[in-house]
């Protein structure tokens, strides 16, 4: 999807989602991939419960990097998401896409996650700096993110 097919990026998306989008639109096309390094930076680190063991996560199996996803539903009654992602530091772009989900879906309740659109990843306006294979990446932790969601919310 290129800046020029979507009229309006930010459509359906919830409100910090939508910030961050428009924070990428906002630039150049040569300077998105240096937002998308400052997200890779500002990727939370792990909660000790799940550092150094990958096991406990799923693995996003779309990332050439060894990515894990792990997706912890709350009690309340909007079952607010909070995600850990573990994704190595010479992988930046990955890392980069991981921040965008953790810092726009964390927080959340469930269902604004489940109702996240499908192409998030390419309103970002990144489809020219980053490549097809890494692209399906970030939608592939979309999805991980999303089922595990799913499964949490059901259970």
């Amino acid at each position: 999807m290129s800046d020029d097919l979507s009229s309006e990026p930010t459509a359906g998306l919830p409100p910090a989602m939508a910030e961050i989008v428009e924070d990428f639109r906002a630039l150049p096309e040569r300077e998105r991939l240096q937002l998308l390094l400052e997200f890779s930076q500002g990727l939370r680190p792990l909660p000790a419960q799940f550092e150094g063991r990958p096991e406990l996560m799923e693995r996003v199996d779309e990332c050439q990097s060894p990515v894990f996803i792990s997706v912890e539903v709350g009690e309340e009654q909007d079952h607010r998401v909070h995600l850990h992602v573990s994704a190595p530091a010479e992988a930046p772009t990955t890392r980069g896409f991981a921040g965008v989900l953790q810092e726009g879906l964390d927080g959340l309740p469930a269902q604004q996650v489940l109702e996240l659109p499908a192409d998030v990843c390419f309103r970002l306006g990144l489809e020219q700096a980053v490549s097809p294979l890494r692209m399906r990446g970030m939608t592939g932790m979309l999805a991980r993110v999303k089922r595990q969601v799913r499964v949490a919310v059901a259970a």
